[in-house]
């Protein structure tokens, strides 16, 4: 089992910056890879980034690549997604998830159904 416990939301205005912290725990030396999705009321959870726990292999949506980054820190089992010149159509729930089983096609973690384990969300929002 894995547990994880996203934290760093909250309010800001447009072009602001937040960053988000996911910290896990339980089994977390077989995590293969860890992801964060959003989710806006209304729409559907959405692929934001997602990167590899070995060698920090990243990739990212077209929406926020060059604006977001998605990085980890062994030692404390944390993933951080720092979020710059947020827009307003950042705002939602965002989510980090777990991958622990190894996947040979890196570029399908864009896919929520491939994790394993989820966090409870924080949300974000962008007012202009």
């Amino acid at each position: 089992q894995v547990q994880l416990v996203e934290s760093g939301g909250g309010s800001v205005q447009a072009g602001g910056s937040l960053r988000l912290s996911c910290a896990a725990s339980g089994r977390t030396f077989s995590n293969y890879a860890m992801g964060w999705f959003r989710q806006a009321p209304g729409k559907e959870r959405e692929f934001v980034a997602a990167i590899r726990w070995s060698d920090s292999s990243t990739v990212y949506a077209d929406s926020v690549k060059g604006r977001f980054t998605v990085s980890r820190d062994n030692a404390k089992n944390t993933v951080y997604l720092q979020m710059a010149t947020l827009k307003p159509e950042d705002t939602a729930v965002y989510y980090c998830a777990a991958r622990v089983r190894f996947i040979s096609n890196w570029a399908t973690l864009t896919d929520a159904s491939l994790y394993d384990y989820w966090g409870q969300g924080t949300q974000v929002s962008v007012s202009s």
